[in-house]
């Protein structure tokens, strides 16, 4: 497909191209520039004269097809709730392509998202990485799989199992069984090295026996996986740093709902980045009482690279651009805030190669639109995901 006459914003070091064009092929974006750039036509074009052309919003934290649409617990599979520590569980396994939430972010111009298990518990899995629109097949929707490991702190873990009457009940019982199964696969990972490296020899080492949850957090402590790590109240935001610290993780902090107020303390203690939201939502549990639209001007301000999210189901995920919108009202700047739903979460989540900007050999996952992106009249004219026009 070729589309022209467009209003680029590439996301990109071109920066935004006033009128362009953009041409695909293969699912991959081939060609962009200036329309006076352009050397050949094509039967299959769209002229998107006097509209905007953006690369896919990229949702960098949520739970769509985890928790399905219009069911109950029959389609409720984020959290399970009967063992505080699950790095072993993964979202490829849960998350259902065919939830409808998917294609009303793919119509809304979403064309990736992140998402995982809910916070229920300390360690919950693996989150992935995958197109809104597309096989109903999950597998070939993968962007990444793992694309991160999820913690969670505060009151979520505390009232799931408070609610069993069982450990962890405090915030410290939390911190403990994080550290606790941090420790267990650290020391796994120091008895499988000791016996790959006496292997053969006369004093060969005994094989540790397979721990399921200790080789889901490998890639984690190895720092081939991040740590995607829930957290709304100040302390717990410290406390997440703090056990990242402790073992050297590579960490991204999502919610940070009081990080605004911390924001210096957060940039000194050496966080680098954050997801923000859920933006448009009523202070619906204590931890949440000092939540403001302001968190994210806040956080960038302090130079701490910020991405937006929906945490769908909690604001349906075609919001993500109004989300965006809210924090552009909240004093973060309007590139900012594009960059916040587009090159900022596909770089947090590593997924830039592919996702992000409009750059040639990047996938084709584009949206035009008859406004601006943070304007709530705003329609998507036409979405592309991998090259193909949702309908």
């Amino acid at each position: 497909m070729l589309i022209i006459n467009a209003k680029i914003y590439t996301m990109s070091e071109k920066g935004i191209i006033e009128k362009g064009y953009v041409r695909t092929e293969n699912g991959k974006i081939a060609e962009v520039g200036a329309m006076s750039e352009l050397k050949s036509t094509d039967p299959n074009t769209f002229d998107a004269e006097g509209k905007n052309l953006y690369p896919g919003f990229i949702d960098c934290h949520s739970h769509v097809g985890m928790f399905n649409d219009s069911l109950g617990f029959e389609g409720s599979d984020g959290n399970e709730i009967s063992d505080p520590s699950t790095p072993q569980l993964r979202a490829i396994d849960s998350a259902n392509p065919t939830d409808r939430c998917f294609f009303e972010g793919a119509a809304a111009g979403v064309t990736t998202v992140l998402t995982g298990v809910g916070s229920a518990n300390p360690i919950g899995g693996e989150f992935i990485a995958m197109k809104t629109y597309g096989s109903p097949r999950i597998d070939k929707r993968i962007v990444k799989s793992p694309a991160a490991m999820k913690f969670a702190f505060g009151e979520n873990p505390k009232r799931c199992y408070n609610d069993r009457e069982e450990a962890p009940t405090t915030r410290m019982a939390t911190a403990g069984v994080i550290r606790e199964q941090l420790y267990k696969a650290n020391r796994y990972i120091a008895d499988c090295d000791k016996y790959e490296s006496t292997k053969g020899t006369d004093n060969e080492s005994s094989k540790p026996d397979y721990d399921a949850k200790c080789e889901a957090l490998v890639p984690l402590l190895k720092k081939d996986l991040k740590a995607h790590i829930h957290c709304h109240r100040a302390d717990d935001i410290f406390t997440a740093v703090r056990i990242a610290n402790e073992f050297d993780l590579g960490y991204v902090l999502v919610h940070c709902t009081e990080g605004g107020l911390v924001a210096d303390e957060l940039k000194e203690a050496g966080c680098t980045k954050a997801v923000v939201g859920p933006v448009i939502s009523d202070r619906s549990k204590p931890e949440l009482s000092r939540q403001s639209i302001e968190n994210a001007a806040r956080l960038h301000k302090a130079g701490i690279e910020i991405a937006i999210c929906t945490d769908h189901p909690v604001i349906p995920i075609q919001y993500l651009p109004l989300s965006a919108g809210v924090c552009i009202k909240g004093g973060l700047d309007k590139e900012e805030a594009l960059k916040a739903i587009t090159i900022n979460p596909a770089k947090i989540a590593e997924i830039d190669n592919r996702v992000g900007s409009i750059e040639v050999g990047k996938d084709a996952d584009l949206s035009v639109m008859d406004g601006e992106f943070y304007d709530v009249l705003t329609k998507p004219v036409l979405v592309l995901v991998d090259g193909k026009e949702v309908k």
